[in-house]
């Protein structure tokens, strides 16, 4: 009997491996290439358009590039449409209800669309992230992490994953690290496609599973431990470039 997908798990005290299956690996990278080589041929007037919006509609670049750990915690260039303003700064104080004022109108749209992942399919395509797997976070923090925590690292980064899909605003730094764990222990071609079902009914109805609230992941921070560091899975941090 399959254990429900929202569990919290508490992090495994043993090293554990992903599923290192032949077949599993073929066919979850040619999953990988069939749905974004799909998705982006069909999905390139909206991807135009977007970045013209963004262009047309506030100052700054259509797209922003962040470098984030991929597996083994080798760097990568992640790619996403920039959502916030270029004047302010993403981990400044933010209002604990209402609309973020760092972010754009068309940004607070494309995050309510879950538009603004978009580019990410890009990195999916060339190899550097899965569609399912853990959100990729900053290189820096790796040496924040335990070594039950780096085992995440031992999977590509994924569009979307287990963390992402059970409770998200609700979920600690250390909540989303263990369900990220618990993952890459759990890997299956079942999970893969129950968190991608997940997935598409969230969007679906518009909630926000990417981009948790700065508000409340500031306020989950502040209340449990005030010296951890922002949580990159739910910031944007406009690119210099």
């Amino acid at each position: 009997m399959h254990r429900p997908i929202n569990e919290h798990p508490e992090a495994p005290a043993a090293p554990i491996k992903p599923n290192r299956s032949a077949v599993y690996r073929f066919v979850k990278r040619g999953l990988d290439l069939l749905v974004t080589a799909l998705a982006l041929a069909v999905l390139w007037p909206v991807l135009l358009i977007v970045a013209l919006a963004i262009r047309l509609t506030s100052r700054g670049p259509a797209l922003f590039r962040q470098e984030r750990a991929g597996k083994d915690g080798r760097p990568f260039t992640l790619y996403k449409f920039r959502t916030m303003c270029t004047d302010v700064d993403p981990y400044g104080d933010s209002p604990q209800s209402g609309e973020d004022p760092r972010l754009t109108r068309l940004g607070r749209f494309l995050r309510e669309h879950s538009l603004d992942e978009l580019p990410q399919l890009w990195n999916v395509l060339i190899g550097d992230m899965s569609l399912v797997g853990p959100r990729p976070l900053y290189v820096a923090q790796i040496a924040e992490w335990n070594a039950v925590q780096r085992q995440r690292l031992l999977v590509k980064p994924g569009l979307t994953g287990l963390a992402q899909i059970a409770g998200r605003g609700g979920l600690t730094i250390e909540d989303k690290l263990a369900l990220d764990v618990e993952y890459v222990r759990r890997q299956s071609f079942g999970l893969d496609l129950r968190i991608l079902v997940s997935t598409g009914i969230a969007v679906f109805r518009k909630q926000d599973i990417y981009e948790v609230r700065y508000s409340r992941d500031r306020a989950t921070r502040s209340s449990s431990s005030p010296a951890t560091p922002p949580d990159p899975a739910g910031t944007d941090e406009p690119s210099a470039t």
